[in-house]
């Protein structure tokens, strides 16, 4: 058997371009599945001709303890319409095809255990994706993970939170590749009236331990936000305000407009810090 090799040197490349034109990069978060499969991979196309530069493809879950009310009601219509792990590799393989961005997949631990370490890297790497997010995979039991995800060239990024010690965001982001997902605020996703100093400070913790850019994610829905993150972090991530476009839309048409509207102004923010 072939051994693919994913794209996590895509992924490193086009953080060092943003970091290069001295902005932020935008990575956008999209549940695959939502509102169908092949909407979900429009969506993906949608928000990258917006202007994101990199997107993470969430694998629906049927308790995504992470995410807020707005990506619970879109995994729950992704499941509902009888999403498998084939068709979020095929949205990461045909997003991947369609705009040469780096797609991530994120997910949690149990959906990848039962499919198998292996399986599920190969497949990925098979499909152009550049890596995962693994926000509930704790690092102390992720070396077998690692070891297959490096030997098919895929990124591991871990998150950390405000609430993690200085030892423990090390321990982390010794781990990590590709970049660190910094949960800008505790408890669940979703849209918020400000971002704040918390997120500034985790930025600040982070990047004391490790050179891999530090991307925040968790409260982002516009782009004077999107200019405050681009401020003090090396990326933007915003899901909710994505997928609410979508929710809120009168039809499929209308919700792609949406979201690569969003994008743009989105992709404004993060180069006006």
């Amino acid at each position: 058997m072939t051994t693919h090799s994913g794209n996590t040197d895509l992924l490193g490349s086009t953080l060092a371009k943003a970091k290069g034109e001295d902005r932020a990069a935008l990575i956008a978060y999209l549940p695959a599945g939502f509102p169908t499969v092949d909407g979900g991979i429009e969506a993906v196309k949608a928000v990258v001709a917006g202007g994101a530069d990199i997107v993470e493809v969430g694998l629906p879950h049927s308790d995504p303890v992470l995410d807020g009310p707005v990506i619970q009601t879109a995994d729950d219509i992704a499941l509902r319409g009888g999403v498998r792990i084939a068709d979020v590799m095929r949205t990461v393989r045909e997003a991947y095809e369609a705009t040469g961005a780096p797609i991530l997949i994120m997910t949690y631990w149990n959906p990848i255990d039962r499919y198998g370490i292996e399986r599920f890297t190969a497949e990925l790497a098979a499909a152009g994706g550049a890596g995962c997010i693994l926000p509930d995979l704790p690092v102390q039991e992720s070396a077998v993970w690692r070891e297959h995800a490096d030997k098919h060239g895929l990124a591991t990024v871990f998150v950390v939170a405000p609430s993690s010690q200085d030892a423990r965001l090390a321990t982390i982001t010794a781990a990590g590749s590709g970049f660190v997902y910094a949960a800008s605020l505790m408890g669940v996703t979703g849209t918020r009236e400000s971002v704040g100093d918390e997120a500034q400070d985790l930025v600040r913790r982070t990047r004391a331990t490790t050179d891999l850019p530090v991307c925040v994610g968790l409260g982002v829905s516009n782009a004077e936000q999107a200019a405050e993150v681009a401020g003090f972090a090396d990326g933007v991530i915003v899901g909710s305000a994505f997928v609410k476009g979508m929710l809120d839309a009168p039809d499929e048409a209308a919700g792609l407009a949406a979201v690569r509207a969003l994008a743009g102004e989105l992709a404004e923010g993060v180069r006006k810090r």
